[in-house]
């Protein structure tokens, strides 16, 4: 793909393909919940997401932002060319050209998560600069309504924005809301040095844990109420069952913290998007395999 387009080892390592692998759960979480799932359509919308629309998406960021120290997936990024940007332009459009053979609602759902990227890094708004909106941004869009675009797209049935609906998407939320500003704890001093404001700066390093600690406790907490409310409440203690080596990392983790701040480094937050994205989608997929053989 690379030598079709023009871009060369580094502008792809800087579309960070292999970070998408940290948003899939929402897209898993999505398809287990749906009663009768279009197949194609799922296979085209993992696509388009994974592959198109979030590298453009970190690209573009990476662009804006001209990074000289360790962003999400890369410890050691290269510097940014022209070609990034051009790149970026390119993965979006073939994502919202691939997004038009799921219907003409999920293109505008793509177009709509793609404007509010660009908003979140482009100079002239920087959202990213905003520690409350830029937070509300995020989790909004790679949550809430990520679950719900992947919802509608690919399910064969119309579906309804009712009271589950509105605790899953609220549970989707809060899930974003207590990992995201952990992605941003290693960042505090390169963050501001560039005027950006994050809400992990805000809070410190130990309110930052201590944030998404409570963001995690309430999305549980949804969770609870929306498998109870579906009669899947042993969905939600196999939920736990996954999710006990993320809270074990995240309290170790936490505890180092506490006594040396340098703890909070890049290798610690990337180690720990790895496991929770790694029991989050297996977690899901579970679900989804139990949901299609019964």
């Amino acid at each position: 793909m690379a030598g079709l387009l023009g871009i060369d080892v580094n502008t792809v390592k800087l579309l960070r393909i292999p970070f998408s692998y940290f948003l899939m759960p929402v897209f898993f979480f999505a398809l287990s919940q749906i009663k009768e799932i279009d197949w194609l359509k799922a296979i085209i919308c993992f696509f388009v997401l994974h592959l198109f629309i979030y590298p453009a998406s970190n690209g573009y960021n990476s662009y804006m932002d001209q990074d000289e120290s360790s962003i999400g997936g890369l410890e050691n990024p290269p510097k940014p060319t022209r070609k990034l940007f051009y790149a970026s332009i390119v993965f979006d459009l073939i994502g919202l050209g691939l997004s038009l053979l799921l219907g003409f609602y999920f293109f505008i759902s793509v177009l709509a998560y793609m404007l509010a990227s660009r908003a979140y890094s482009y100079k002239g708004t920087r959202l990213k600069k905003y520690p409350i909106l830029g937070f509300l941004t995020v989790v909004f869009f790679q949550g809430a309504f990520t679950f719900w675009m992947v919802y509608n797209g690919v399910s064969k049935n119309i579906v309804e924005l009712n009271s589950q609906t509105t605790l899953v998407l609220a549970a989707c939320l809060f899930l974003i809301g207590g990992v995201y500003p952990l992605t941003q704890v290693y960042q505090h001093q390169a963050d501001k040095a560039a005027g950006d404001i994050t809400i992990s700066y805000i809070l410190g390093i130990r309110g930052t844990f201590i944030f998404c600690a409570i963001m995690f406790a309430v999305s549980n907490v949804l969770l609870y109420f929306y498998f109870s409310s579906t009669q899947k409440t042993e969905y939600f203690i196999l939920f736990q069952a996954f999710l006990f080596p993320v809270v074990l990392y995240f309290i170790q983790w936490f505890l180092k913290v506490l006594k040396d701040n340098k703890q909070a480094s890049f290798k610690n937050t990337m180690r720990m998007n790895l496991i929770a994205a790694t029991c989050m989608n297996l977690f899901f997929i579970t679900l989804l395999i139990l949901n299609i053989i019964k």
